[in-house]
């Protein structure tokens, strides 16, 4: 009997993410494969959905978000970025940012459209730019500089090109594009009359260079859908709590999907972010503090164990070149590391259409705690020795 699911998804049928995950767990390795903390967030954050379970907050909630959190996303984004999204019709909420991005592809693009991507790229976009009939057009990012190329670039849009898919800060280089690179960017998409779907759950967490927003530059707010995270926020991946912010002819396009794919998020986890959003910038800045001391350590870790690195400017990844130690295919690499070193980690060219640029650059995750990082370290070092 043949493979009920449709060709066009066979290719991902199953993610990286899921086979790292499941050898670590296999060898009791530690996971630096998938990007999750291991601590919980912020306690107040925590104890506000416990606090609205026991208020009723149990029932379905409104398809596009609760208000207080609509109004919170809203002023998050004019207090950070000057953007005043209308929390009305211009703010989603979303059952994380995986569905943000699904929801918003699946209402922009239709079979034949081409998504111009920038890789290597967050696995999700290949997949639903497949389920929504797309064609990808890949941009590459050349490790160890992973500058955008403006020829390149411009070779990936045409005629055709229905939206292009923005990652800034980056997953999975830990890069933060530059504003002339954003331009090159907005510039074609003007002249293309193309949307721009910018993924930008990292914004928070970047060390020592500044997070623009695509939708800021000028004419761009009219043709751009900006997703978010509470996850990645505030360390609770778990509560899967995502938005998106523009204009709104693209909000609703995005709604009208988001309905019939999960209909709404959970009630009780939507009033904790609006709590959360209403914080301030402490436990943004604390985070993000946090994680740079753990990059630093994970970087002097890796190089100690003879892998050439390209430091992250945010996220909570950082790419190596394994090719020092021999190694020409990482995937083969990773799959030998849970059991041979006790360490999950996760290849880089998964993440690509053309592997063979990437075949030895590793991804490790260090949104961990130090004592888990250290240990990694010892791991690596013992096994590249």
């Amino acid at each position: 009997m043949s493979d009920p699911l449709v060709s066009r998804m066979q290719p991902h049928a199953e993610t990286i993410f899921a086979t790292m995950s499941a050898l670590a767990l296999e060898h009791d390795a530690i996971n630096l494969g998938q990007g999750f903390p291991d601590t919980d967030g912020p306690a107040e954050v925590l104890e506000a959905a416990r606090e609205a379970i026991d208020a009723g907050h149990n029932q379905y909630p409104p398809t596009a978000g609760i208000p207080a959190l609509r109004e919170a996303i809203a002023a998050h984004q004019a207090r950070h970025h000057s953007l005043r999204p209308d929390p009305a019709d211009e703010v989603l909420v979303t059952s994380g940012a995986t569905e943000a991005i699904a929801a918003a592809v699946l209402g922009l693009v239709t079979p034949g459209d081409e998504v111009v991507v920038i890789e290597p790229s967050y696995d999700s976009y290949a997949a639903v730019i497949a389920l929504a009939g797309g064609v990808r057009r890949t941009v590459p990012l050349r490790f160890p500089d992973l500058s955008l190329d403006p020829q390149e670039l411009a070779a990936a849009f045409s005629d055709r090109t229905r939206v292009v898919v923005v990652n800034s800060p980056h997953n999975p280089t830990g890069k933060v594009f530059t504003p002339d690179e954003l331009a090159l960017v907005a510039d074609l998409a003007r002249r293309h009359d193309a949307w721009v779907l910018s993924d930008e759950v990292y914004e928070h967490l970047t060390f020592g260079v500044p997070h623009v927003p695509i939708a800021t530059l000028p004419g761009m707010w009219e043709r751009t859908l900006t997703v978010g995270s509470a996850g990645k926020f505030f360390s609770v991946t778990g509560w899967k709590v995502g938005w998106l912010t523009g204009p709104a002819p693209l909000v609703r396009a995005a709604r009208t999907v988001h309905q019939y794919l999960t209909f709404t998020t959970a009630s009780p986890l939507q009033h904790a972010v609006a709590r959360a959003l209403d914080l301030g910038p402490a436990p943004l800045d604390e985070l993000r503090d946090s994680l740079r001391d753990r990059h630093d350590l994970l970087v002097d870790g890796l190089r100690g164990a003879g892998l050439e690195v390209r430091p992250s400017q945010g996220t909570y990844f950082v790419i190596a070149d394994a090719a020092p130690l021999g190694v020409e295919d990482a995937v083969q690499w990773c799959l030998r590391l849970s059991a041979d070193a006790g360490v999950a980690a996760v290849p880089v060219s998964v993440f690509c259409d053309d592997p063979t640029a990437t075949a030895s650059l590793v991804r490790f995750a260090f949104c961990k705690q130090v004592p888990v990082l250290e240990e990694a370290c010892r791991r690596l070092a013992a096994f590249t020795a």
